[in-house]
């Protein structure tokens, strides 16, 4: 009796037995089934993404205008990326951006929703939409819009001359100082909506509990914010840094409607040099090198954003 007992389970550790038991499992074993649910994904997903990537690599790497035969050209185009001083410039002109396309709509984004989340504003739902209403218009409306707005007797220089600020008039778009600010600020008005309404969704989630707490230890409405609201926000800043920084990096309809990377090369961008090689100058191998650098730049800013927000949680 007691060595049938002891049998049985020995019987259960063997191989047949553990796969009797695979076949009886849970949905999805083996392991198998699961790749096949995702399968359809994995193939779209290379098809349009990873295999074009793949290809622009590989085009970096020869003198190719596009039309005749490629010559092999190793690593020269991104020799040229990094000795180049215009594109040195695009790249610097690409961070520069950042700060107006990530940094002060997050800094806006946080007075604004803390503001309204605080104050109970009556109709936020519509106030929620209008803020928003950017991020649902096409980016080269909002470009010929704003071109307007800049030129010479556009309706800034109407509002600063209606104040007395006619000094401050000028052609802002171009301008070799103020065009690249001008284009930066275009790109603050349009991810302050997007940026407010994550962080108004993540202040929705902060339970009332904190605040009541931090209120009974005698905190007032700044420390409040800093000591409960803004902890409480790190995952919604991360994606709002990540979305905002991906959009100033690959930005090119909003520079090739108001610019054309001008006046001179002051506006210039990688995004707009892909495109000015490829297509006008003919050196499409050139292009590809500065997508495959630019690709690259995304990544590892997207990969730091949201590894400091994992580890700062």
């Amino acid at each position: 009796m007691s060595d049938t007992a002891t049998a049985a389970p020995s019987r259960a550790r063997t191989p047949e037995g553990t796969r009797r038991r695979r076949r009886g499992g849970p949905p999805g074993e083996p392991r198998a089934v699961g790749w096949l649910y995702v399968l359809p994904a994995l193939l779209v997903y290379a098809a349009f993404l990873l295999y074009p990537l793949l290809r622009a690599v590989q085009i970096s790497l020869y003198d190719w205008n596009g039309n005749t035969l490629a010559t092999w050209a190793g690593l020269d185009n991104y020799v040229e990326v990094v000795g180049d001083p215009a594109l040195r410039a695009s790249f610097g002109h690409a961070l520069v951006l950042i700060a107006f396309y990530a940094l002060l709509p997050l800094v806006v984004g946080l007075v604004l929703a803390a503001v309204l989340g605080r104050a109970k504003v009556r109709g936020l739902g519509f106030f929620r939409t209008v803020v928003f209403l950017p991020q649902v218009v096409a980016m080269v409306v909002i470009a010929v819009a704003w071109r307007r707005m800049y030129a010479p007797d556009g309706s800034i220089n109407d509002l600063l001359s209606a104040i007395g600020l006619d000094a401050l008039t000028r052609g802002w778009l171009g301008d070799y100082t103020a065009a690249l600010p001008a284009v930066g600020l275009i790109g603050t008005w349009f991810e302050i909506g997007l940026v407010t309404v994550l962080l108004l969704a993540g202040m929705g989630k902060i339970p009332t509990e904190l605040y009541e707490a931090a209120r009974l230890d005698g905190a007032g409405a700044v420390r409040e914010f800093f000591v409960v609201t803004l902890p409480a926000l790190r995952g919604e800043i991360a994606v709002a840094l990540t979305l905002t920084v991906i959009a100033a990096l690959r930005t090119f309809d909003l520079v090739y409607v108001t610019t054309r990377g001008g006046p001179g090369t002051s506006t210039s961008v990688p995004s707009y040099e892909v495109y000015n090689r490829a297509f006008q100058q003919g050196r499409v191998g050139s292009a590809a090198a500065i997508a495959v650098v630019l690709t690259v730049i995304i990544f590892a800013i997207s990969f730091g954003i949201t590894r400091i927000a994992e580890r700062d949680r």
